[in-house]
């Protein structure tokens, strides 16, 4: 498992056979969200780069989306890939608001947008343009639906804390967007779907779960605030919780879709 510790710029790294944690990148270029491509290769949001990129099998890493439009990038949030190869992550910009989690500068771009990078050519566009800062994502099971996070409370408080979901069409734009959740508790930041559909969210007070239809149905409780969580482990039925300062693990009765 290799997940980010953002505001000392490195990546962790835990052996599930042995219980060991290792530095896996330091410095990090502070990353943020990571997942992996259908070919298995680390797919990362980067604040300092401010930058998605990814990391091939040889270890070096390559630029797969720095700017838009000829402007650079605020700091790729999270991020994740589609069966058709492409990826789509979010850019809001708590990486460039202070030098806590990156370095502190003006948007180039002046809003927070949702991108998709077609998996073939690499063309760069937006998908959701109206959020005020989009934050955590996820594809249903079929892919026919896209979960996508709206941290914008931390800006204002009237501003949204909540999730909203998206009709995914053949042709990779996006249609709807109703409030899928409210987070009770906080902020919705990293979650991810099982393989019934259930989507499993971080928030200020652990883990909480939801039926498909938007049904808070259980929580997991932890000790301090959650921001991510992955499904992992053989069959994908551990779910390993990233605390603000502690990595948590819990074994469930469901498994989760392949995180790409």
């Amino acid at each position: 498992l290799i997940w980010s510790d953002i505001p000392n710029n490195r990546m962790l790294r835990y052996d599930d056979c042995s219980g060991a944690v290792s530095v896996f990148r330091s410095p990090s270029g502070y990353t943020n969200g990571n997942t992996v491509d259908r070919q298995g290769r680390l797919v990362t949001c980067e604040h300092g780069g401010r930058r998605v990129s990814r990391t091939e099998y040889d270890g070096r890493i390559a630029c797969l989306a720095d700017r838009y439009e000829g402007k650079r990038l605020n700091s790729p949030n999270d991020v994740v890939v589609k069966s058709d190869g492409s990826i789509w992550f979010t850019d809001p910009t708590y990486g460039i608001d202070s030098d806590y989690e990156g370095d502190r500068a003006e948007s180039e771009i002046g809003a927070s947008h949702v991108y998709r990078v077609d998996g073939q050519t690499g063309a760069i566009r937006v998908v959701a343009g109206d959020f005020i800062k989009p934050n955590g994502l996820a594809f249903s099971p079929d892919e026919r639906k896209l979960y996508i996070a709206d941290t914008g409370r931390t800006h204002g408080r009237d501003f949204p804390a909540h999730i909203r979901v998206f009709d995914v069409t053949d042709d990779g734009t996006l249609k709807g967007g109703s409030v899928f959740a409210e987070c009770t508790a906080g902020l919705f930041d990293g979650f991810r779907v099982d393989e019934a559909g259930r989507l499993w969210s971080s928030s200020a007070e652990g883990v909480h779960c939801f039926d498909p239809d938007g049904t808070l149905i259980g929580k997991i409780l932890v000790p301090e605030t959650v921001f991510n969580v992955c499904f992992g482990g053989l069959k994908r039925n551990h779910l390993f919780i990233c605390g603000t300062t502690s990595l948590y693990a819990v074994c469930l009765h469901v498994n989760g879709t392949r995180t790409f």
